[in-house]
């Protein structure tokens, strides 16, 4: 015996319908719904409402790039389609239940694949960077190099004091103070995901203050040294740089894997 509601199937001696309740009495021996209303093929004229399945596999499947979501889609979307044919048109929305179907299965085929390419590809990614970041830092201790050197043979002060010696902010035209021969960034001591230490050695005995007679000539106000050692270190490890290096008033850069490079690190090839 079919129910004349949802078209569910029960057995000719139930009283009421095991899928939706309704009274059997009165339905014995009736066949499907459209059947009861006036034959073959007549359609339900009762009121119609939208599978909340089928509504319920369209939000999953919007979601379909959150890999759960795609499957509840499937779940979802062919309960209610089997929901809809049994109900002999009391239920709508198969093309609602259909479109969270079609998104589910792609969420089902996609997400996967965007999955792997990403752990393919982020490694790969952050390799390039990190190597793009440790070649910038060995171009800027040449450049901190070229730069002591040419500050010591212009100002007749030793090398540098410091970086921002070397740097040009705050002077339109070169000075001992701000020689404006490297970049405000690498003066700052922070550039392309490496931080950069500067110490300068003074002679014996030598007060900071007090630069050489011919170096206050020319606008020095700090002593410069007899010798420099610069570090260049990620800012995090593992993730912005692999390698740290260093370099002195020799020119040479060295390079270590297993933290700061010292004096006594192998150089760079």
């Amino acid at each position: 015996m079919f129910c004349a509601l949802c078209a569910a199937d029960n057995p000719n001696d139930g009283r009421f319908c095991n899928k939706c309740g309704a009274v059997l009495q009165g339905q014995r021996a009736m066949g499907p719904p459209g059947e009861a209303l006036g034959g073959p093929g007549t359609p339900y004229a009762g009121a119609t409402e939208t599978s909340g399945k089928a509504i319920g596999s369209l939000i999953c499947g919007l979601l379909f790039f959150l890999f759960p979501s795609a499957i509840a889609a499937i779940i979802l979307g062919h309960l209610s389609l089997s929901d809809i044919r049994k109900a002999g048109g009391r239920l709508t929305g198969q093309g609602i239940a259909t479109t969270g179907l079609v998104l589910g299965y792609m969420g089902v085929a996609v997400v996967p694949l965007v999955l792997i390419v990403a752990a393919i590809a982020i490694p790969n990614l952050l390799r390039a960077k990190m190597a793009a970041n440790e070649a910038s830092a060995v171009g800027s201790l040449r450049t901190i190099n070229t730069a002591a050197i040419a500050y010591r043979g212009t100002y007749s002060n030793g090398f540098p004091p410091g970086l921002a010696a070397l740097s040009g902010t705050g002077s339109a035209n070169g000075s001992c103070d701000h020689a404006q021969l490297i970049d405000p960034s690498l003066a700052s001591g922070r550039k392309s995901g490496y931080t950069f230490s500067y110490i300068w050695t003074l002679p014996k005995g030598a007060d900071p203050q007090t630069p050489e007679p011919e170096a206050a000539t020319k606008g020095c106000t700090l002593r410069g040294g007899d010798s420099f050692e610069v570090n260049a270190d990620p800012i995090t490890m593992g993730t912005t740089g692999q390698r740290g290096f260093f370099t002195d008033q020799t020119g040479l850069i060295r390079v270590s894997v297993e933290g700061p490079a010292t004096a006594d690190s192998p150089p760079i090839r």
